[in-house]
């Protein structure tokens, strides 16, 4: 496990991590009433428990001092429901510190005690290990209230805060993130104007005996292929063999795309794909990643021989994974109907330096020919949802200053690494705001946000607030030093 050492007594910090040791339980509890508020995005619903959620974070906000301005972002796309606003707060305006603006997110994943979880997921559980464990605990309250009670504890030991904060907390990144994009580029030049650099705190280590920051995420482009045949279900034993059926095709091209092994079938997909380096398999090879790590407790079976090649798959080659074929009629027929219409849905992880718009046409055109050579007398359409790679530059003081961090409170170095995973908004700040984007990890990868029993261990969420204030006050140092170079250069 890693290091849950306290930090070193040398550290100019060191009455502001004694302060937050001291306030671990008020924490703990803060965290336990934000954990009671089902902020379910995906669920219609809940829309107004996501609301209640926005008023609980801004409240606190304004608490230590935040100045608080909640963003309304319209209604979502194709429905009535309001989206949840952006809490936006600002706190500090020294010019002789940096501005780092804070993303997070406080909606959630569903869940429901029928799921399977041990406990009621939103009445928070603290169990005898230490474990924090409700929906949000991990993804993503925990780190978000963290930079609140990092603000408590640097006020109540009269120690500045080493940065300016502006903060981005959003409401929909459970469902999309409906409105953020657009909210980002209409605020760049305002709300954003004077940001330096940008931390996003929504990841985890890549095992739970290695910690890492990421410097690149794989992009996704999400497809949904639609087959329809007749006007409705039919009896297969009035007309199977006697009319077309989607299902047949739809099997077909599913099982074109991809074989048993990981290969994608695609011709064309890897060509742009970055080359492993010697030195990148060699650092793979001697992280500290348990088996169990590894696999993310799913019990799956491997496809790779060793650690490096399995870390590679995951990092550094794109995949193609079949997620479902639907009935578009819910509940239709019987067992043994002909489906009518089938939606399947299948997804591709791209990585640097796939470009997603070549890849969508040579994606189309496969499914395309696959279902000419089928001779089907069936309808077929095609829709996809793109999210590019996400790739940032580590040797900026940004980074530098996570890493100097992560040494301060755990004792030790983090591995730089990637994800396997997909954050749109990490590149839509890049993009939008043109700063240097730090993915901040929180939590363990066996937190299991997205599963039952999410939990987050007590050592994660108190050193995350110790690892905030670090962070920060080397920013502080980090962003000076850079500055004095650039004048006197």
């Amino acid at each position: 496990m890693a290091s849950t050492s306290t930090p070193n007594a040398n550290d100019p910090l060191a009455s502001f991590y004694a302060k937050v040791d001291e306030l671990e339980s008020v924490f703990i509890e803060r965290l336990g009433d934000a954990v009671k508020i089902p902020s379910i995005s995906a669920q219609a619903d809940r829309r107004k428990d996501v609301f209640e959620m926005s008023e609980w974070v801004a409240a606190k906000m304004k608490a230590v001092g935040i100045d608080v301005t909640l963003k309304t972002l319209g209604k979502q796309t194709g429905t009535d429901l309001e989206l949840p606003p952006l809490v936006l707060g600002r706190y500090g305006q020294d010019p002789q510190k940096p501005t780092v603006l804070v993303y997070c997110h406080y909606d959630v994943q569903p869940a429901s005690l029928e799921d399977g979880w041990k406990h009621e997921p939103f009445v928070m559980t603290v169990e005898d290990n230490g474990r924090l464990c409700g929906r949000g605990t991990s993804d993503d309250k925990g780190p978000l209230i963290g930079w609140i009670n990092m603000i408590e504890a640097f006020q109540k030991v009269d120690v500045d805060v080493p940065a300016n904060l502006v903060f981005c907390f959003e409401g929909m990144e459970e469902s999309g993130s409906f409105g953020l994009r657009e909210a980002l580029e209409e605020e760049a030049d305002k709300y954003f104007a004077d940001v330096d650099v940008v931390c996003i705190a929504d990841v985890v280590w890549v095992s739970d005996e290695q910690l890492s920051i990421p410097q690149g995420l794989r992009g996704i482009i999400f497809y949904l292929v639609t087959i329809t045949g007749a006007k409705q279900d039919a009896h297969s034993g009035g007309f199977g063999g006697q009319i077309s059926e989607p299902m047949i095709d739809m099997v077909n091209i599913m099982a074109s795309l991809v074989d048993s092994n990981g290969k994608i079938l695609i011709s064309g997909i890897y060509d742009n794909v970055q080359p492993v380096t010697e030195k990148e398999y060699e650092s793979y090879k001697e992280l500290n990643i348990s088996e169990d790590s590894l696999y993310g407790g799913t019990g799956g079976r491997s496809l790779h021989d060793n650690q490096a090649d399995a870390l590679i798959a995951r990092w550094k080659k794109p995949s193609l994974s079949l997620h479902r074929i639907e009935n578009a009629l819910p509940g239709a027929g019987a067992v043994t109907s002909i489906p009518a219409k089938l939606v399947g849905k299948f997804s591709i992880r791209t990585v640097p330096f796939m470009k997603a718009e070549e890849i969508d046409v040579i994606v189309r055109k496969h499914i395309q020919d696959r279902f000419a050579s089928l001779g089907s007398k069936n309808d077929i359409e095609i829709e996809a949802y793109p999210s590019d790679w996400f790739y940032e530059d580590a040797g900026h003081w940004n980074y530098e200053a996570a890493i100097r961090a992560t040494r301060n409170v755990w004792g030790v170095d983090p591995a730089m690494t990637c994800e396997g995973g997909s954050i749109p908004i990490a590149l839509d700040f890049k993009k939008i705001l043109k700063k240097n984007v730090l993915l901040l990890p929180v939590g363990r990868p066996t937190d299991g946000q997205h599963s039952t029993n999410e939990k987050l261990d007590k050592s994660n969420y108190i050193n995350a607030i110790k690892l905030y204030g670090s962070y920060l006050r080397e920013a502080g140092t980090l962003w000076r030093e850079n500055k004095n170079r650039v004048s006197s250069g």
